[in-house]
């Protein structure tokens, strides 16, 4: 590495552009090693250090006699493969190279991906040209750690989960050093304690170490011990430890800070004498451990925290064993220490350390910007700072798909409805003054200072909601173990429905403390959609609404994930994203992309596997990390260009599916919707599922393709990949033919049953989304080896990702993917459609679907008969009316003059109405079809045998009583009959 390369630094976005398959037979061009690298570490990818010997020049043989074989065998001059042959380049000069090249934001990225897989991290590094040293503090910014931490109090073990920045954590650091040459690796016996299956630090035994390096010596590592509150955890608290590579003595500028502000000293001599160092370190209070590689003595304490330990013919294991016990009885009596006011100190003038950090601009800008926030409760910040997303977007969002799907008076409602809609859109013209300051900055700022500014903005918004969020996750802890004790116990009802309804806010708070840039630029993207909505007029100012979405398109293609569906509002706001896909059209052109989206259940790794293919920084986490769905542009570098119709892959990550964080009913039509949308929108889905069984996806993909057929109007042609992790055979593809044939018969006949109902042509799974069973279904092995936090990355998996982009890159050369305007008409258009197509979306899966539409005919015929029924009896009541009326009117005309008796006449229509009484009793014991029969049939019988005589009646007047008798008796018994419920005459009691 030269010094001119040296200055020419190397950027995030053109290292993390899209490469060919980088395979091992590549690191062997020592030219372009440290691109290889930088591609390789920004993925977090397994790294074959060693370099192998170069076939076109093999060791020259000896002899081709068998009589000389035993002599050449034993002749200790025989020729040994040339140095030149072998690897010269240490693989830790090689990283060191890597990082002395990058920007800063490349710089960060790696370091932050080193973490993750938990490696050791550069703290001081020595600048290879002037000898000054650097505290990488930039580099930590990134990095989260999560421990538990056991302690006791009051006789009981008590465990604290801590999340934190790691720059802010407060932690005892043990700084190791040796003094001289050793035999003994010390960086071997460190990794014991951390963890004894995984190289934390690099060492001699290493495959691809060598006995020289330029780099790295004189270079200070940290990394962090973290427990996870078991008894098996070898410390009880987080620990950090320091590693100076190469002799103590050669560095003592870096030896005199670490001692001074380390919570324990571990040093390791040859032999043991009286040192000036180890002289000064013991008359210093703090702990002292010194190994000597020549004493075979176990521990010993030889004064107060002065320890003395003996390497020689003693096993690794025994040393570290003494080693642990050593640090965790005199770390309980030391004082923690935070990392970033050990970094603070170092770069005073006495120190004289040069920290990395030299933005101010971008500091000092999310500084101002974020100060209105400092003092306003975590889970205030969104209700006061971005008033336009949460409640009013999500009332405008529930009225925006309940127009589509109106009964009644659709008119009248979805007029009201879209008042609504609009004054609720006049509400979200208030731009609030942190997007102000915000958009501000981002005009204002040059590129760089831009991406400073955008990653101080979100470290101070985490820093912020660091301390709150620990603090609700503790107390939400408690309180759920109190409801879960109270709900063991009996007569405690009004104390747990108090401890529910308090759990119900906590969770409520927790969400809303959440907050980051994505959703600044959901804020911006709602305020644009309102005053597009209520056509306002652009105002000549940089921060005025019309600039939000040019603003969103330059990060965009600056390599910054946009939302492209709000998973808490279950919308896509298709006018923001319009106006921010026409504006990455301005400035790049209409470029085709080819659109490779994620769909799978809830914490499969579906983001974790989209980072590690293409270098990504989505959301990683356990629990419902990312909401909605979130799209990233990658760039084809200009070599893969000539192989491919497109110019950039559009990544399109989303949240699980199955979120325990919804609830019922609401799971199914979100998940449903959600991955309906995502799989319509991509050229190819990625079906990840976590173990073997895709049972649970296979009910999401039966509703996706019921709703595709539905949706013809949309022009769809979509093709997936199945992707199963945590596979631990290694013949799970081998051993899953028969499962790969029941999978492929499943999707078929879910296929067909949908085509049935809908009335389409498809016979089969791939008739609807492009799929062979044979090709289709990848195996990947577990991504952790052990248990978090202090797993590392299993190398199969990283292996395993990067044979899947070389099958995505495969299979997309054929592909033309779609023009940046196809894709944001495509988004609309499925939308819509989405909009328009509720039914399908309420359901588990197609079997359900169809089991409702049975039901639902069944209903229908049902009330159809009620109606007739209904009708009939009408008729009945209408003919018996009738034919009362011209019974009495012939009864009044024979006694005319000659009726005396009342009572004679009332005995006489007694008889029909004790008829129609008798007939009407039945109702309630049968079918209505034959109750009418029978009514019928009793009525008009009852009616043509009554027997009048004409005796005793004298007075035609007298007839009222007739009708009176009429209406009281037969009104009441029709009112009954409308009156009764269906079921009354269908199901007999």
């Amino acid at each position: 590495m030269n010094q001119d390369h040296h200055r020419e630094k190397q950027y995030q976005r053109r290292v993390q552009q899209a490469k060919q398959k980088e395979s091992q037979d590549q690191y062997r061009v020592n030219k372009y090693k440290h691109w290889v690298n930088q591609s390789t570490l920004l993925r977090a990818r397994y790294v074959q250090a060693k370099q192998e010997l170069s076939e076109e020049k093999p060791c020259k043989q000896q002899s081709d006699s068998e009589e000389e074989d035993d002599d050449i065998f034993f002749n200790k001059k025989a020729q040994s493969v040339p140095e030149s042959q072998q690897s010269t380049i240490h693989p830790l000069d090689l990283q060191m190279a890597v990082l002395h090249c990058s920007d800063d934001f490349l710089k960060q990225k790696i370091v932050t991906k080193l973490s993750q897989c938990q490696y050791a991290l550069p703290l001081l590094v020595p600048d290879p040209f002037t000898g000054d040293i650097e505290c990488p503090l930039w580099t930590f910014r990134q990095i989260k750690k999560t421990w538990k931490k056991t302690e006791t109090k009051e006789g009981s073990k008590v465990v604290t989960m801590k999340s934190m920045p790691i720059c802010k954590a407060e932690t005892p650091m043990v700084f190791c050093f040796r003094l001289g040459s050793l035999s003994a690796s010390k960086s071997q016996l460190i990794n014991t304690l951390i963890n004894d299956r995984h190289n934390t630090f690099f060492h001699r035994n290493c495959p691809g170490s060598t006995k020289s390096r330029l780099l790295f010596d004189g270079v200070v590592e940290i990394a962090w011990y973290c427990p996870a509150g078991r008894s098996s955890d070898t410390f009880t608290d987080c620990v950090a430890f320091c590693n100076l590579h190469g002799d103590g003595l050669t560095y003592d500028k870096q030896l005199k800070i670490m001692t001074e502000k380390s919570s324990v000293n571990v040093v390791f001599v040859p032999t043991l004498t009286k040192d000036p160092v180890i002289s000064e370190l013991l008359r210093s209070s703090q702990p002292l451990i010194v190994l000597i590689e020549d004493t075979a003595e176990g521990a010993k304490q030889m004064r107060k925290t002065k320890y003395r330990v003996g390497l020689k013919n003693r096993s690794l294991s025994d040393v570290s064993g003494e080693l642990n016990k050593i640090i965790s009885d005199t770390l309980s009596k030391t004082e923690f220490l935070i990392l970033f006011d050990l970094m603070k100190y170092m770069s005073t003038m006495e120190m004289r350390i040069k920290l990395d950090e030299n933005s101010t601009m971008g500091f000092s800008a999310a500084e101002e910007m974020t100060k209105s926030i400092q003092t306003v409760d975590v889970s205030k910040i969104k209700n006061t700072f971005l008033p336009c997303q949460d409640e009013l977007w999500h009332k405008w969002s529930q009225l925006n798909k309940k127009q589509y799907r109106l009964k009644g008076n659709v008119e009248k409602e979805k007029c009201d409805i879209q008042k609504e809609m609009q004054m609720l859109r006049k509400k979200q013209c208030k731009t609030s003054q942190l997007i102000t300051s915000f958009t501000k900055h981002l005009m204002s700022l040059s590129h760089t200072e831009r991406e400073y500014f955008l990653k101080w903005t979100q470290i101070l918004m985490d820093d912020h909601a660091t301390h709150c969020l620990s603090s609700i996750l503790q107390n939400y802890f408690e309180v759920w173990s109190e409801v879960l004790d109270l709900k063991r116990k009996s007569g405690k009802l009004i104390e747990l429905q108090f401890k529910q309804k308090e759990l119900a806010e906590m969770s409520k708070n927790l969400h809303s403390a959440t907050c980051g840039l994505e959703h600044i630029f959901r804020e911006m993207g709602q305020i644009y959609e309102a005053h597009v909505s209520l056509k306002k007029q652009p105002k000549n100012e940089a921060t005025d609404w019309s600039k939000y979405p040019e603003l969103a398109a330059e990060l965009m293609i600056s390599g910054h994930p946009m939302e492209l569906m709000d998973g808490d509002a279950g919308q896509v706001p298709i006018t923001w994203i319009s106006g921010l896909i026409d504006q990455v059209i301005l400035k790049l052109g209409d470029k085709r992309v080819f659109v490779l989206s994620v769909l799978g259940l809830q914490s499969s790794g579906k983001s974790t596997m989209l980072n590690t293919m293409f270098g990504l920084q989505f959301a990683v986490s356990a629990g419902r990390c990312t909401r909605g769905a979130f799209m990233q542009l990658v760039k084809l570098s200009e070599e893969m260009r000539k192989d491919f119709q497109w110019d950039y892959i559009l990544v399109v990550d989303t949240e699980g599916l199955r979120a325990l964080e919804l609830e019922g009913n609401t799971t199914f039509h979100h998940d449903n919707e959600l991955a309906t949308f995502v799989v319509g929108i991509g050229n190819m889905t990625l079906v990840n599922i976590f173990g073997e069984n895709p049972s649970e996806v296979q009910d999401v993909l039966q509703t996706v393709i019921r709703a595709f057929m539905r949706m013809k109007e949309v022009n769809l042609s979509p093709s997936c990949v199945f992707v199963h992790q945590n596979v631990t055979d290694v013949g799970a593809a081998d051993k899953n033919m028969d499962g790969k044939r029941k999978l492929q018969k499943k999707l078929d006949q879910m296929v067909q049953l949908a085509a049935k109902e809908e009335g389409c042509a498809a016979e089969s799974f791939s008739d609807i989304i492009e799929f062979d069973v044979q090709k289709d279904v990848k195996y990947f092995a577990q991504l952790w080896e052990g248990s978090p936090p202090m797993a590392p990355p299993n190398p199969g998996y990283s292996e395993s990702v990067q044979e899947l982009k070389s099958y995505i890159f495969s299979k997309a050369a054929t592909s033309s993917g779609v023009t940046l305007s196809q894709f944001k008409t495509k988004v609309k258009d499925l939308w819509n459609a989405l909009l328009n197509e509720n039914f399908v979306f309420s359901f588990r899966n197609t079997l359900e679907a169809e089991l409702y539409r049975k039901l639902e005919v069944q209903k229908l015929n049902d009330v159809t008969e009620q109606k007739k029924a209904s009708k009939n009896v009408d008729e009945k009541k209408t003919m018996f009316e009738n034919t009362l009326l011209q019974k009495s009117k012939e009864l009044a005309h024979l006694l005319k003059d000659q009726a005396k008796d009342e009572d004679e006449l009332k005995k006489q229509f007694n008889r029909v109405w004790e008829a129609v009484y008798q007939a009407t009793e039945k109702v309630k014991e049968g079918d209505v079809t034959t109750w009418l029969q029978e009514f019928d049939n009793l009525v008009k019988k009852k009616l043509a045998s009554v027997s009048i005589s004409s005796e005793n009646f004298s007075d035609v007047n007298r007839f009222d009583f007739l009708k009176d008798a009429m209406q009281k008796t037969l009104v009441p018994i029709i009112q009954h009959l409308k009156n009764l419920p269906r079921e009354r005459y269908n199901s007999p009691r």
